[in-house]
């Protein structure tokens, strides 16, 4: 029992580590075409994306729900802690590893590939919530390339309305709707991204026999929040640099339409439960805003390295966890 009780609040702080990390490797998602084209001073945006991602976070519960049940049933899962232990740890690792190198990899695809590859290491491909976890996939994948398409359609929709308006006057104007476009970009950001570590921590009190039920307490939630706030606050300006500068050139007006295009996105999957890749969905739209600006602005040699660093997380976190859990396992 003390042994359970160890790896139980191992697993509380480490989820919440890998919410902190995630606050800053992913602060970059929501505020770099603002820094980009200066709407925002990177202090600035830094701070409000830290306050509307805290907001965010602690509002909804419903992805919270689906990363604690629908990829593994955590009531079947044996050594269920030690496996979630396993899994935050390599899904720390690859953001780590992502962050330090400057790419914008997926938080998300790192843990769930982490979960359930620690878990068929403690129990075989038989665990896997196969229903859920496919549902889980499909947002995951899909959601980019819808990205791509909504932001090429708003992109054409902006050039169509804005089309006889002055340059300056209309650079100048969007500068301004900036700074809420971020906003929202940063409590979208939060209503997902937040609630994967809250999942998490509620999976393993329920494999530690410490909850009977998918609620989401009111101290995870809050604890969840506040170390995405904070590692909000710290920021992460090398991804910025990527994101924001060199997948395209953005001007004012690529920036509100990137940024209503993938907040429009986490926010309707936020709405229906599913967990998808805020990094995946805001570098997507920016692509698709770049091509209906024009084709050959996008500097599609970055996007194809960006794209590759999607493909291998899943696998890559997924053969981390695994090796991860079976080494834990010769332990405890």
């Amino acid at each position: 029992m003390d042994t359970l009780i160890l790896l139980t609040l191992l697993v509380v702080v480490f989820a919440l580590a890998f919410d902190f990390i995630n606050g800053f490797h992913d602060t970059a998602n929501a505020i770099a075409t603002s820094v980009s084209t200066r709407a925002l001073p990177p202090k600035t945006a830094v701070i409000m994306a830290a306050i509307m991602n805290f907001v965010g976070a602690i509002t909804f519960t419903g992805v919270a729900k689906a990363i604690t049940k629908d990829i593994v049933d955590p009531f079947a899962l044996q050594n269920g802690t030690l496996v979630i232990l396993a899994a935050l740890i390599a899904a720390i690792a690859w953001n780590l590893i992502t962050w330090y190198f400057g790419i914008p990899s997926s938080s998300s695809h790192a843990i769930i590939g982490s979960i359930a590859g620690a878990a068929i290491a403690a129990a075989g491909f038989g665990i896997l919530n196969y229903e859920g976890f496919i549902k889980i996939l499909q947002a995951l994948l899909l959601s980019p390339f819808i990205a791509i398409a909504v932001g090429f359609l708003m992109m054409s929709l902006f050039k169509v309305i804005f089309k006889g308006f002055n340059l300056y006057k209309t650079n100048k104007g969007f500068r301004t709707v900036q700074i809420g476009t971020a906003a929202l970009q940063a409590f979208t950001h939060g209503t997902n991204d937040a609630q994967k570590a809250m999942g998490i921590i509620t999976m393993a009190l329920i494999a530690a026999g410490m909850q009977s039920d998918d609620e989401v307490q009111e101290w995870v939630r809050f604890a969840c929040a506040l170390a995405m706030g904070l590692g909000t606050s710290i920021g992460g300006y090398k991804i910025i640099k990527t994101v924001g500068g060199k997948i395209m050139k953005i001007r004012p007006v690529n920036g509100v339409a990137a940024d209503l295009s993938s907040a429009s996105i986490i926010f309707g999957a936020t709405l229906i439960h599913l967990p998808v890749s805020t990094t995946h969905v805001i570098s997507s739209a920016i692509m698709g805003v770049g091509a209906a600006q024009r084709v050959k602005g996008v500097k599609w040699g970055v996007a194809r390295k960006i794209v590759l660093t999607w493909i291998i997380t899943l696998p890559i976190s997924a053969t981390l966890a695994g090796l991860i859990y079976l080494l834990l396992n010769l332990f405890v």
